[in-house]
């Protein structure tokens, strides 16, 4: 069985939304779009470019393929070859308007759709950018890591990992690592529900 890691840019409170750039996410009227950029040092793009440094395939929410596929195809070097040829399974209602491949749709129950592609012969899974999988791969036990870029910002507003209601999970800290921009490399293994 491949494993699945999820990787997220994150806020200090939490928010996830429109790290890369101003109109990356406009949902919301968020307007602090690109937020990641400002601390960008060599120990996060090291650590980005390991992680993608062998296969892989990707695990995308709908909206964040939508983002993604107009502008990787259009770019060039080890991290868009590796994204453009990763396999993209894809969160979607809208299976029929999937062009940037090779993808397959996850189907109707997002954790069953997981729970096949992690079966599937192939590369390790990787998730980057949903701010509604992550809680749904989490409650059904379908991840194997969390890797957080922790950024020393407050945002106030905007979508977070995991939203309010969504069950409470324990997670073990596996390494951490600073940037010399202040941003923490947090690696966790999930252990489960959390025992009060």
């Amino acid at each position: 069985m491949r494993r699945l890691r999820i990787l997220e840019q994150i806020s200090i409170d939490g928010v996830v939304q429109a790290p890369g750039g101003p109109d990356e996410d406009r949902d919301g009227e968020f307007d602090h779009g690109g937020w990641a950029m400002l601390y960008s040092s060599p120990e996060v793009r090291e650590t980005i470019s390991a992680l993608h440094g062998r296969p892989f395939d990707l695990l995308l929410g709908r909206r964040t393929y939508d983002i993604w596929a107009p502008f990787w195809p259009k770019q060039t070097g080890p991290l868009a070859d590796g994204l453009n040829a990763a396999t993209k399974y894809v969160a979607t209602h809208r299976p029929d308007s999937l062009t940037w491949g090779p993808v397959e749709d996850l189907g109707a129950d997002i954790a069953e759709g997981v729970r096949r592609a992690k079966s599937e012969d192939g590369p390790d899974l990787i998730l980057w950018g949903s701010s509604t999988l992550p809680s749904v791969l989490l409650e059904n036990d379908l991840v194997d890591e969390v890797l957080l870029f922790v950024f020393p910002i407050l945002l106030g507003r905007g979508k977070r990992v995991v939203p309010d209601g969504a069950d409470a999970r324990a997670l073990a800290l596996v390494s951490s690592k600073p940037a010399s921009s202040g941003v923490l490399i947090n690696t966790y293994r999930p252990v489960g529900p959390l025992q009060a």
